[in-house]
């Protein structure tokens, strides 16, 4: 499925996209106007608080929502053709061998009842037409390349430790040698250590193979060393983005500030956070204007009047009143 791709052209680019949920009889909008370009080799973390729209942002990418969410406008383009987010069956093909996603809960996506290098081999019979010694060798390679040694590949997955079962995750996502992997919280529930050893990972194999990777995070201090550019959602909406160190040295939003305020200084020697005063705003109860405004210590009569437009600024994008829009879906060059 790996198309060629024009010159300069983004590997892929999701335009206006627009998802709405259905709850007790009524559509409620749960992600508006998401546009943003990913190149190969580069990474981009969606980061914000639990319901802000990111990982409804990245499964519909991946044409994974529930039966209970659409597409209701917008798209996606994958080396510039349009990807059939909203058709299941002709999603197919696209899964595994254009993009793929490890899951946050490797214990719950993985088969309990059989050995783990069945289910890396399992997609490259299914999607690439390998035959059961040739795919099983695959999955010994990819359990090396993940730097589990092959002979673990006999153990089932509650034999292994957290940090093992979602290098296994990852290994099942590169199976097929995608160009575009979609990380969803992919170090959720793993300590410190173990979550390091897994960003430098992803790190290391984005390198190496070129990927392309979109990491969900609610937690800004993970992507510091592990992305090229960041994009912050609020009530479904990307109300900030841009490099890295453009986010992290200078950034624009009241929101993004506080999310970075929000991260425990280890210099200080001490883990004390400053936490973000209120609480995100539900599907059923987002305000009108901008949705921050309740919770902004910089918020002003306009923000309950106008929603802010997502404009362009010196570094990258913002959606405040603070900064008046100058343009709308500006790309953000990465740091490479």
């Amino acid at each position: 499925m790996n198309a060629p791709q024009t010159p300069g052209q983004p590997l892929l680019e999701v335009v206006d996209l627009a998802v709405n949920y259905q709850l007790k009889g009524i559509s409620l909008p749960a992600v508006r106007d998401v546009s943003f370009d990913l190149r190969a080799g580069e990474a981009v973390a969606l980061v914000g608080e639990s319901g802000s729209g990111k990982t409804t942002t990245a499964m519909a990418v991946a044409g994974l929502l529930s039966p209970n969410a659409a597409v209701t406008a917008g798209g996606v383009r994958y080396r510039g053709r349009r990807l059939p987010i909203d058709d299941d069956d002709a999603m197919r093909p696209h899964r595994w061998n254009d993009l793929s996603v490890v899951f946050q809960g490797a214990m719950n996506a993985l088969n309990p009842v059989q050995r783990v290098s069945k289910q890396i081999a399992e997609p490259c019979m299914l999607k690439l037409g390998m035959a059961r010694d040739e795919a099983t060798e695959r999955a010994r390679e990819l359990l090396e390349l993940v730097g589990i040694s092959s002979e673990r590949g006999a153990a089932f997955p509650h034999e292994l430790s957290g940090g093992m079962r979602q290098r296994v995750m990852i290994a099942m996502a590169l199976a097929c040698n995608p160009s575009v992997v979609i990380g969803d919280e992919p170090t959720t529930a793993l300590d410190v250590i173990t979550q390091a050893q897994i960003l430098k990972l992803l790190t290391k194999l984005r390198k190496e193979l070129n990927l392309a990777l979109i990491l969900i995070t609610h937690d800004l201090s993970v992507v510091a060393e592990s992305c090229d550019r960041v994009m912050i959602m609020y009530a479904g909406r990307i109300i900030e983005d841009g490099t890295v160190a453009g986010i992290f040295n200078n950034p624009k939003h009241p929101y993004t500030k506080l999310l970075i305020d929000s991260i425990p200084d280890p210099s200080t020697g001490k883990r004390i956070s400053r936490p973000i005063p209120g609480d995100p705003p539900t599907l059923q109860n987002r305000l009108s204007g901008c949705a921050f405004r309740s919770r902004c210590p910089s918020a002003m009569s306009i923000c309950a009047l106008d929603l802010p437009e997502l404009g362009a600024h010196e570094q990258g994008r913002v959606a405040c009143h603070l900064y008046p829009a100058a343009a709308e879906h500006t790309r953000i060059p990465s740091n490479g």
